[in-house]
This record gives C-alpha cells, structure tokens and sequence, in this order.
C-alpha cells in the first residue's frame, strides 16, 4: 500500500518531467469504484496548478471534468498559466494516459485583496461531538480499497446503505496513512489516531471533498455505481489550521432523476470555520 507522508506530491510520485509537465502514479490502493479514487485526480490537477502559478498564491476553485475513463497506474499532467490582472491566475490542466486526454481541470488561484465589504463566515458549523471523542467507521475496502486512507468518524445523519430517508451524511474525516481493518460498523475505538495525516490545505480538501460515499447511498441498501462526471470546488480561505487533520465534512444529495445524480460537499475545520464547498455531478449506472 502507498504509504502517505506530509507530502502529497511524494506520495503520489508527482515529478517534473518537463516545463510544466508532471508525471505522477496512482497504485490500486487508491482505487474507488471502477478507477482511481476522483478526489485524488483533482487533488493532483491543484498540486499542479499550484506548482505552475506559484506556491504562496492561494487556490480559488478547481472545475474537473473527466474526458475518458482514468486507469490506474502513471499518467502526466500538462498545465497552461493565465495570468489575469495583478491578482489572479487561471491554470488549465490536463491529465492524459496513453496519449488520451482523459481529465482537464480549470484551476482559479488569486491573492488576498482590500475589501470594504465587511468579511463573512459563510455557513455555520453543526453542531457535533468532536472527532477525538467520535467513534470511527470502516468503509468496506474490498470494495473501495481507497477508503483505507481515510480515517472517518460520523457524527450526523444516518450511515451508507441504511435504508433512510435522509440523503446526507457527516463525518469527520482525515487522511491516514494506515488501512484500518475492513469493517461496515462503528468501531468503539475513540482513542487519537498515531496514524501519519496529511495537514488540511487545498489539495487534501479536494480528496476529502469525494472522500464520502455518494448522497444517495444513505437511502439505499446495496451499493450501485455512481460515477463522478464532474466536479468543482471552491474555496473560502487561504488560511488552514494546521493543529488537526480533520475536516468536518456534510455530503448531501441535491437531487436524483433520469439516471443523473447531484451532490453538494461543505467542509469545516475543528475551529468552525468553513473551508470549502463542493458540487457533483455522477451518473446513476443501477
């Protein structure tokens, strides 16, 4: 199993291979459904936005869209820089496998400016137990062996494949560089995770933004396919609190018809600040 360090560039092999050219691999331990786990590949298109544009400018947004059907295994990364105005950068990235284009991702970065209009929160925190007295939840690996990277604690909403009514769920999550046994039941294990995390930044946000099984899963009670089409996130800071890992994350399903599915993502830190918010677009294949 790939191994997770304070490096996400290092634990996916992100080299640079040419002027704004990235070679990078995923192993089967990052699998989802059918292919590489989707945050992940976002989570490398902002890596190399990043690399292209300028480490201190702090990522806007990340608009992916799958072209063709990801393998496991090396891809590259090739990325185009529009600077645009003194603060703002758009970074077009594709991701490209056996010479296809199979994902292209619009990445917005910008710096902080002088706003006379007074700063907002955004949406509030729920109120729920913190992550260090919540009971973690083992996703069933041999189905989605990514789901070993990630240690979850729910703390709202009913459990994947429950049968409810409520389409939504809400966790803590963090990213572990140990695969917890697989399990389909809260553990009564509370105690701090020893477990090497990667610190909450834009590129960890955009694996825990599909770091949830899809919005429906609350309301069914055998797992289908649900592949993301697209997906989009936006931040609403560039500031990151670096004394946890874990983000408070609610995956809610905005809607279910004609075979297409929507899913709205917000993440707040365990201070209550809102740190993103995500949107996709899957289709239902069952």
């Amino acid at each position: 199993m790939m191994q997770l360090t304070t490096s996400f560039a290092a634990a996916f092999d992100l080299t640079e291979v040419g002027a704004r050219h990235w070679r990078a691999r995923i192993d089967d331990s990052w699998r989802g459904w059918a292919g590489p786990h989707g945050g992940v590949l976002a989570a490398l298109t902002v890596e190399a936005a990043r690399r292209t544009a300028g480490e201190d400018i702090p990522v806007r947004a990340c608009d992916l869209h799958f072209l063709g059907r990801p393998g496991l295994g090396e891809l590259t990364l090739r990325a185009e820089h529009h600077p645009v105005g003194r603060s703002s950068h758009v970074v077009e990235v594709r991701m490209e496998q056996q010479e296809q284009t199979v994902a292209a991702a619009t990445v917005t970065l910008g710096r902080d400016g002088e706003s006379a209009v007074p700063a907002r929160g955004g949406r509030p925190a729920p109120d729920v137990a913190r992550p260090e007295t919540s009971a973690r939840f083992r996703l069933p690996t041999e189905i989605v062996p990514a789901a070993a990277h990630f240690d979850i604690r729910p703390v709202a909403g009913p459990l994947p494949l429950t049968g409810s009514d409520e389409a939504s769920m809400t966790a803590w999550i963090a990213l572990t560089d140990t695969a917890p046994p697989a399990d389909t039941t809260p553990s009564t294990d509370t105690t701090p995770s020893t477990d090497t995390t990667l610190p909450l930044d834009p590129v960890t946000l955009a694996v825990l933004a599909d770091a949830l099984p899809p919005g429906i899963f609350p309301t069914l009670t055998a797992p289908i396919a649900v592949p993301t089409v697209s997906l989009s996130m936006h931040l609403h800071t560039g500031e990151f609190d670096r004394d946890s890992p874990f983000a408070l994350v609610r995956a809610a399903n905005a809607g279910t018809a004609s075979g297409w599915s929507i899913d709205e993502t917000d993440l707040w830190d365990t201070r209550g600040r809102l740190l993103a918010t995500a949107r996709q677009s899957r289709r239902v294949l069952g």
